[in-house]
Order: C-alpha cells, then sequence, then structure tokens
C-alpha cells in the first residue's frame, strides 16, 4: 500500500476505499487515511479523511465510532468554516441527523444529551437556512422511540408538512420512515401502499429497497399476501446479505423464516452473520437481531428440537434451549437499559412482543434449500386411559372396512390388529389370514411365505377361493423378483383350480376375479421380460387374451363391489400399456384414459394418479401440452393427500414443465416451488429438488424476477452435478444465473457462471451452446471493466463462430472487440484493424451467400458500417489538431455512407435502419461544415416517412431528429 504524497492521491485513496465491503477492514483503512492526510498540511485533506471515517463507521457494526471525528469536524468548522469547500459543507449539517439516530441508538447517552442535541441541529440548521424537515423528522424518531406517541404524531405530520430541501432525507428513506410508523401504529396495508415506490424501484438509495423489503415481511404475513413475502425474503436477502451494517434488516429476514416454518433456513442465516451475537457498537440493531435469535429458537424449542445445536455466540456450543435463554436474558436487559435511559417501558413491550410472536404460516415454501429440522422420537410413556388404542374388535373392523374398499392405509390398519392381537390365539383363521396376508403386501419379496401361511389359513376358514387367490397373489410378488417362469407355472395350475372352483360355485366372483388378474399381471410382466428378444409377440398375444379374460369376466358386474370395479379398470390400463408396446400411443391414451375415469367412477380417485400420468407423457410425446396439462392437474386433484411427498414433487414437476411448454411460466414457478418443497420434504433436495429449484429459477428469470431466480439457482447449484442431473441440466442453470447477475448488475459474477458454463459446454459435439456462452461471457468481463479477459473471451467465441460458419456472430465479436480496443492501450489503430476485419468478413460471406441468408448479412454489414463510422469519430481526442478531426470526421462520413446504400438496398425492411444512419450522416455534413448536404438529408428521411404511420414510435422520432437537422442546417446555410 503506498504512502499518500498529495491531495490527489489522497482523494483516490478515499474514493477506493469507499468502494470496499462494509465492516472492520475499511474502517481501519479509513483511519490509516486519516493519519495520512493530517502529513499532508491541508485543513481540507483532513476534512475530507474525517467525513470518510465518519461515512463508513455509520455504515458498519463500529457506529459508536463515528462521535469523535464528528466532534472534532464541527470543532473545525465552528474555528475555520472557510476551510469547508460546499461540498464538505453541505455534508457536515447533513451528518447531524446520522448523530440524532446514531445518540438516540445508544442507551448509555442520556435523553437529555439527545434532546440538546436536537435542539442544536435545529439551531445550526436555522443559521443555515435549511428547512426544518429533517429536524422534525429526527424529532419524530426520538418520540417514537421512547413511546411518546402524542409528540411522536405532531412531529410527524410537522415532517411531512415541511418543505423538502438539500437536507431532506431521499425519497425511498423517507417512504421508509413513514411506512415503520404506520406499521407501528397498526396500519400494515397502508405502510405497504406507503412503500410502494420503493418496492417498484421509482426511488433507491445505497440502502433501498434492503430495509423496505425487510420490514414489508412481517405486514405481508399478517395480511395473507404471502407469495409477495416470500418473494421479498428472496429479494431483499440478497441485498443485505454482503451489507455489515444492515444487522437490524437482516434480523427481519431472520424473524421471517422464524414465522413462516423456515426454522433450518434462519439458522442458516444465524451462521452466516456470528460477529452479529457479540458486535456491540450499534445496541439497538443488536437488540433486534437478539429479540429474533429468541423468536427462532423458541419456536426450536417448541417443535421439540431444544437440545439441537445451533449457531450462536463464539467461545462455545449452543442448543436451541440454551441459546434462547441466554438471548432472551440478554435482549431484555439491553431493553432495559433503554427503557432506563428513555423513562417508559416502551422498547422492552415491542420486544417483549417480538420475541413471543407466534408463527403467521405453518410452512412457506421457498424455493431454496433448506432441510426442515425434525424433532427426535419422544421418549416411550405410558398414554392415558383416555387415548388408549382401540380394542381387538373395533381394529379389526375398521382394517377390514378399509382393504374391503380398497382405501389408503388399509395396511397400516392390520398391522394395528396385529400389534393389537400379539400371538393371535382369541383370533378366528380367517381373520388370522387377513392379518398374515396383509403383512405379506406390506414386506414385498420378504413376505413370500406369508401367503402361503395366509392360504393355510382361508383353507381352515373354509374359503378355498381366496386361498387360492392368496397364493396367486404370492405367485405375482415372486414375478416382480424376477421369477418369472415359475410364477407363471404356479399361476396357471391356481388359475385352472379356480375356474372349476367357480362352475362348481365353489367360490365367488370376487375371489376368482383376483386369481384370474393375479395371472394376467404376471403375463404382463412377463411381456416385458421379452421385448426385444424371440418370443415377444407369443407373450404379447397371451397377455391380451388374459386381460381380455379379466374382462369378460367382471365387466359390468361391479356394482357396489368396489374391487370388481378396480379389477375392470385395472384390465383396461393393462389393455393401454400393451397398445402402447404396440406402438399404438392414440389407443393407448384413450385406454389409460378410460381406466382412470374407472378408478374415479368407482370411488377410488387415487388409483387413477399413475394413468393420468401415464395418459399425460403420451400427450406431451404427441406434443398435445393442453392434453397433458389435464392429465396432469387431474392426477394432482385425484391424489389429494394420498400420493407420497415424492409423488407429489414429481407430479408439480412435471405440470411445470408442460406449463412452461405453453409459455405460462407464472403458474409453472408456482408448481415448480411445490415441487422443491415437496422433494425436499420427501428427503429428495439433493436430486429431485435441484431439479426442481433449476426449473423454478427459470421460471422466475422469464418472468423477470431476477433477484430471486438468482437465489433459488444459487441453492439449486449446490447440489446439481454432472453424475446425477447431466451437463446439460448444470450448463442450464449457470446460464440462467449469469443471466439473472446480469441483469442485477454483478457484472464479474455473471462472468463467473457463463464461463463455467461454457467449459462443460466445451466437450459437446455441437459447440453452438459453447460460442453463445464464451460471446455472453465476454459481455460480462466488458461490463464488469475488465477489458482485456474480456477480449480474450471474444477472440475465443469468434473462433468457435468461425468454426460454426456463424458469420453474423463472428462480426459482432470483431466489432466488440474493436471498441475494447479503442478504449484500452491499443489504442484507435487496433481499433480501426478490428473493426476493417469485420467488414471485410461480413463482405465476404455476403458475396458467396444465398439468397436465403443476404438480407440478414447485408443488414449486418450496414451495422458495421455505421458502427466503424461511430468508432471513427470517437477515436480522435479533443485534443487533436482540427486536420485530423476533419480528417476522422470525412473517414466516418465515407463509412456512414456506405451504411445508408446497403440498408437502402434492403428497401421496406431496412427502412428504419437507413433513416437512422441517414441522420447521422447528416450530423456528421453539419459538423464538417456542409449545411446544404446535412439538409438534404434531413429532407430524404422526411420524404422517405411520407404518408407513414405516425403512431409508429420510430416514425415519430425520425420525423423530429430529420425536423431538427433540418432547421439547424437551414439556419447554417449561406443567404443570397
Amino acid at each position: 500500500m503506498s504512502e499518500i504524497t498529495d491531495f490527489d492521491a489522497l482523494r483516490r485513496a478515499l474514493a477506493e476505499n469507499s468502494e470496499e465491503p462494509e465492516g472492520p477492514a475499511r474502517n481501519a483503512r479509513a483511519e490509516q487515511l486519516l493519519a495520512e492526510a493530517e502529513r499532508l498540511d491541508i485543513p481540507l485533506a483532513v476534512i475530507e479523511a474525517l467525513g470518510h471515517q465518519l461515512k463508513v463507521y455509520n455504515y458498519s457494526s463500529e457506529k459508536d465510532k463515528m462521535f469523535v471525528p464528528f466532534a472534532r469536524l464541527l470543532r473545525m468548522w465552528d474555528e475555520r468554516p472557510e476551510d469547508f469547500d460546499e461540498y464538505e459543507t453541505h455534508s457536515l449539517h447533513w451528518v447531524f441527523k446520522w448523530m440524532s439516530a446514531g445518540m438516540l441508538d445508544q442507551p448509555h447517552i442520556p435523553l437529555a444529551s439527545v434532546e440538546k442535541w436536537l435542539a442544536e441541529m435545529e439551531h445550526r440548521y436555522r443559521i443555515a437556512g435549511h428547512s426544518e424537515r429533517a429536524v422534525r423528522s429526527a424529532e419524530f424518531s426520538v418520540a417514537a422511540h421512547i413511546g411518546d406517541l402524542a409528540r411522536a404524531e405532531r412531529a410527524y405530520g410537522a415532517w411531512l408538512a415541511a418543505d423538502r430541501d438539500a437536507m431532506a432525507d431521499c425519497h425511498a428513506c423517507e417512504l421508509h420512515g413513514q411506512g415503520t410508523w404506520q406499521v407501528r401504529c397498526g396500519r400494515d396495508a397502508q405502510a405497504l401502499e406507503l412503500w410502494r415506490p420503493v418496492l417498484e424501484g421509482e426511488f433507491a438509495c445505497a440502502h433501498e429497497p434492503h430495509t423496505v423489503l425487510a420490514s414489508s415481511l412481517a405486514p405481508l404475513l399478517r395480511l395473507g399476501r404471502v407469495d409477495e413475502a416470500r418473494a421479498h425474503h428472496l429479494r431483499g436477502f440478497r441485498l443485505v446479505r454482503p451489507m455489515e451494517s444492515m444487522r437490524g434488516a437482516y434480523a427481519d429476514h431472520v424473524e421471517f423464516c422464524a414465522l413462516t416454518g423456515n426454522e433450518a433456513r434462519g439458522l442458516e442465516l444465524l451462521a452466516e452473520r456470528p460477529a452479529y451475537f457479540t458486535d456491540t457498537g450499534h445496541p439497538r440493531s443488536r437488540l433486534d437481531f437478539l429479540a429474533v435469535v429468541t423468536l427462532l429458537m423458541d419456536r426450536l424449542s417448541g417443535l421439540g428440537l431444544g437440545e439441537e445445536r445451533v449457531p450462536g455466540p463464539a467461545g462455545r456450543a449452543w442448543t436451541a434451549r440454551e441459546l434462547a435463554a441466554h438471548a432472551r436474558v440478554e435482549a431484555t436487559d439491553l431493553a432495559g437499559r433503554f427503557d432506563r435511559r428513555n423513562g417508559t417501558s416502551s422498547v422492552g413491550d415491542r420486544i417483549r412482543a417480538r420475541m413471543d410472536q407466534r408463527p403467521l404460516v405453518e410452512r412457506l415454501p421457498l424455493g431454496v434449500r433448506a432441510v426442515r429440522p425434525t424433532a427426535a422420537p419422544p421418549a416411550t410413556r405410558q398414554a392415558p386411559m383416555a387415548a388408549a388404542e382401540p380394542d381387538l374388535p373395533a381394529l379389526l373392523a375398521e382394517a377390514r372396512r378399509l382393504s374391503d374398499t380398497l382405501r389408503p392405509h388399509a395396511l397400516e390398519a392390520w398391522a394395528a390388529v396385529a400389534r393389537a392381537a400379539r400371538d393371535g390365539a382369541a383370533l378366528e383363521p380367517r381373520d388370522r389370514a387377513e392379518i398374515a396376508e396383509h403383512e405379506a403386501m406390506a414386506r414385498g419379496p420378504e413376505g413370500l411365505p406369508l401367503f402361503e401361511r395366509a392360504a393355510t389359513l382361508y383353507a381352515e376358514a373354509g374359503d378355498p377361493g381366496e386361498a387360492l387367490a392368496a397364493r396367486a397373489r404370492g405367485a405375482y410378488v415372486r414375478a416382480l423378483t424376477g421369477e418369472v417362469n415359475a410364477a407363471l407355472a404356479t399361476v396357471t395350475g391356481l388359475y385352472d383350480e379356480v375356474l372349476a372352483l367357480y362352475a362348481d360355485e365353489g367360490t365367488g366372483v370376487r375371489q376368482t376375479a383376483s386369481v384370474v388378474i393375479s395371472r394376467a399381471r404376471v403375463l404382463m410382466r412377463r411381456v416385458h421380460e421379452a421385448a426385444g428378444h424371440p418370443g415377444a409377440e407369443r407373450a404379447l398375444v397371451d397377455a391380451e387374451a388374459a386381460v381380455r379374460e379379466v374382462l369378460a369376466l367382471v365387466e359390468g358386474r361391479g356394482g357396489d363391489d368396489v374391487r370388481l370395479a378396480a379389477r375392470e379398470a385395472e384390465a383396461r390400463a393393462m389393455l393401454a400399456e400393451l397398445a402402447g408396446l404396440t406402438g399404438d400411443a392414440e389407443r393407448a391414451a384413450e385406454l389409460f384414459r378410460r381406466a382412470a375415469d374407472a378408478y374415479v367412477g368407482a370411488g377410488l380417485a387415487w388409483f387413477a394418479v399413475e394413468y393420468e400420468v401415464q395418459v399425460a407423457a403420451l400427450a406431451h410425446q404427441a406434443g398435445d401440452l393442453a392434453r397433458a396439462e389435464q392429465a396432469l392437474r387431474a392426477a394432482l386433484e385425484h391424489g389429494g393427500p394420498y400420493v407420497e411427498p415424492v409423488g407429489r414433487a414429481q407430479l408439480h414437476l412435471q405440470l411445470a414443465e408442460v406449463l412452461g411448454g405453453r409459455d405460462e411460466p407464472a403458474e409453472a414457478a408456482e408448481h415448480a416451488l411445490e415441487a422443491a418443497h415437496w422433494a425436499d420434504e420427501a428427503g429428495e433436495s439433493g436430486t429431485l429438488g435441484a431439479w426442481a429449484r433449476q426449473q423454478l429459477g427459470g421460471f422466475l428469470l422469464r418472468r423477470g424476477r431476477c433477484a430471486e431466480a438468482a437465489e433459488v439457482l444459487e441453492s439449486a447449484l449446490a447440489d446439481l452435478s454432472v453424475d446425477t442431473h447431466g451437463d446439460g441440466a448444470v450448463v442450464q442453470a449457470r446460464w440462467w444465473l449469469g443471466d439473472c447477475l446480469g441483469e442485477l448488475g454483478e457484472h464479474r459474477a455473471a462472468a463467473e457462471e457463463r464461463l463455467k458454463a461454457a467449459e462443460l459446454a466445451r466437450h459437446w459435439p455441437e459447440q453452438q451452446d459453447h460460442a453463445t456462452l464464451a460471446h455472453l461471457a465476454a459481455e460480462s468481463l466488458g461490463n464488469a471493466g475488465l477489458s482485456d479477459e474480456a477480449d480474450r473471451a471474444y477472440a475465443r467465441a469468434g473462433d468457435l463462430w468461425r468454426s460454426l460458419g456463424n458469420t453474423q456472430f463472428l462480426v459482432r465479436s470483431l466489432r466488440a472487440r474493436a471498441w475494447l480496443a479503442l478504449g484500452g492501450e491499443s489504442g484507435a489503430a487496433d481499433a480501426r484493424a478490428l473493426m476493417g476485419r469485420a467488414v471485410q468478413e461480413c463482405e465476404t460471406a455476403l458475396a458467396a451467400a444465398g439468397p436465403a441468408d443476404r438480407d440478414e448479412l447485408a443488414a449486418e454489414l450496414g451495422g458495421t458500417h455505421r458502427q466503424f463510422a461511430e468508432l471513427l469519430v470517437r477515436s480522435v481526442s479533443e485534443e487533436a489538431e482540427d486536420p485530423a478531426i476533419r480528417a476522422a470526421f470525412e473517414a466516418a462520413l465515407e463509412r456512414m455512407t456506405r451504411a445508408v446504400a446497403v440498408f437502402a438496398a434492403l428497401g421496406t425492411a431496412g427502412l428504419d435502419s437507413r433513416t437512422g444512419a441517414e441522420l447521422a450522416a447528416g450530423r456528421l455534413e453539419a459538423e464538417l461544415g456542409r449545411p446544404a448536404r446535412a439538409a438534404a438529408r434531413a429532407r430524404a428521411v422526411l420524404a422517405a416517412y411520407e404518408g407513414a404511420d405516425d403512431g409508429d414510435e420510430t416514425v415519430r422520432a425520425r420525423r423530429a431528429e430529420a425536423g431538427q437537422l433540418l432547421e439547424a442546417a437551414e439556419a447554417k446555410a449561406p443567404r443570397d
């Protein structure tokens, strides 16, 4: 770090330090620069260094340090005001407001001193001729803080009534303060209306909309506007995160997490800022932070997570319960210090209310990854008699009702029966048979022996048909393990037995249908195993025949027996599957549709879900997105609460993709958000959840919600991997993130993402994406001021465009390099050479182009000639001799004239470009002292738009410019 030897060097160093991140390092550098300024022995240098030091202290966690430099500045002003220039005079009066707020935020400073300072501020502002607006705003802050509501209302009214002048806070900051008062008074909706111009970007400053976004979170939640609250959290936290001085706004985001079931994200936020627990330079924001820490920890304890490890003050490990107690004591003590200073209970009352809030939303999905913590199972204890489990007969009756009607959770009900029955000695053989069979179903392949035990018990109970059905179900489970031939041999014998038994009226249609459909299921398994092998066609024929036997047996016989209705629906679904395997997608879709309708008609809508999904997939393949959307919506509706979390995630994600394809990104984003939420609930955050977040980020970007999209995509990229998700998904996520960051003005970060994506795409056989990403990365590097890196990236992109035969973008990369060269060390000569190469590339390609490409290349050539002309004009410095300037302008005019000719050859398609170039040429003619020629060009533009629609914005603009040019040229033309 070089020593400061003159005032200019000091000013450069102060400016550089202002751009550094907030925090102790920047503050320490400001202290060094003050020492350097004092050695220069220039009063204004010391004044500027003190002002800089005061500013960096104010925007840091060390706000308590700013009183000393201000006292020194004020003494210097009182002793020698002539040492202050206009800017420093303004700055000195401006920071009076910081002192007022800063004193209020330090509980060790007596209230009398705060009031005395307020009076001093009023006196000095009056002497300086400033409006009392800033004074009344400061008085309002004091009154509101101590809880003097009547005085606060008077000061609030006086604040708004006073004239705005140079000492008034910016519009954004004023609106934030006014809205905060509305919230304090219980007027959430009015606060949000006041904040609307800030939230919509009409007003902004260094700390807005940061604080407005944070302050709006709780009001939005209380009003039920949860989607806006989510958006404000994602957008606002991104702004607050890098700014150390914004602990109060940071606390609002932690509070939001505690109030919306996002406790895990709240813990992540605490872990990011460990110093916030202990930094004492700004007690008021520390109080806010400790209050929301208490709120979050109490919430975790209430969820049974009090013994979980959590981030806390350095030096020891903390559980949620311990940190809750610690933070509450610290917050209560600090609030008490404020109240003792103020002589009221206002601060303590507000803090206690904040700590004791209840959640406003049980769970608000955010789209970013944060796995919800779960409590460990509680220790086993004796349940009270009133809550005892139903007795065995009641459990048995409920289980039988659920299984007979094919209701969800039947297996769990039979498991409860088994637990209650213990050894089953008190049960009849049929009861024990049903328990054994349902346990077999629950166990899957491991339960195969239990199917045989159930069959034995059914036979003992005098139901030979059900015994055969149990064995048939066991055979199907065996087929699922890969033993298809053995299963088929078993089920064929059972099939013969049950048909004979049914013919002799020894069993009913339900039991017979169970065996017949089990045989059809096994034959369907054989179809899949035989695919691509000899015998595949025979397997298809046999399976279809078996399925049709099911239909022949049960069709029209469902009535009140849902089991038979379910058999019919399943058989139709099997026929659909077979139709799909033979390539008849249309018939497959129709049969799946009928199967789904049959399940719904039987009151078994949850069984329809998988068939609606099949309909959707077939519709999607056929390009019928409307049909796919309809089917997926039906699947979500029918599945209701019965679909497992991972299934819900998949359904929402599929619907999001379909809606995105139908250009409905708003609703697509809603379903992608739901998909991410359910993936997290299913424990699939790193797999399915990452997919959902990637899609959600893309949809948010399409909606222009770049800050939210960036947060979501960064979260997705933490889990997306080439091995799990494929390089295409990773490249797309980084591409989208780069687009978001570019829109947010974070150009260096955008370049990094685009370069990472380009590196992955470099290995793809098709290089279009690689070239595009390299070009975009170059743009970002240029926007970040990294000219050398941008030039290399454009050169790389240009090589790729050349290899792809894409002259249009090759030319654009050369033009971009020319402009970079003009602003760099290589200067005008290299810039002109690069622009000349761009013209040459375009002319060569145009000469060889076919009719389909000629107009596009001609337009590119015209644009290149025009940019060459503009570059020539800017390549001469203001200090150049007149002949050099004239020569550059003549060369520019020649290029602009070429542009006009090229665009003119395009006819109507090139009209607007031609007239734009014509006007530019006219201005050059005027600069070269040829008003008659300038006027002629202006008239040519007016003639080109004769009779054109004046409602067209371009037409109006061109006519206006031409009229102005013509008027100026005629005024300068020699008169006869």
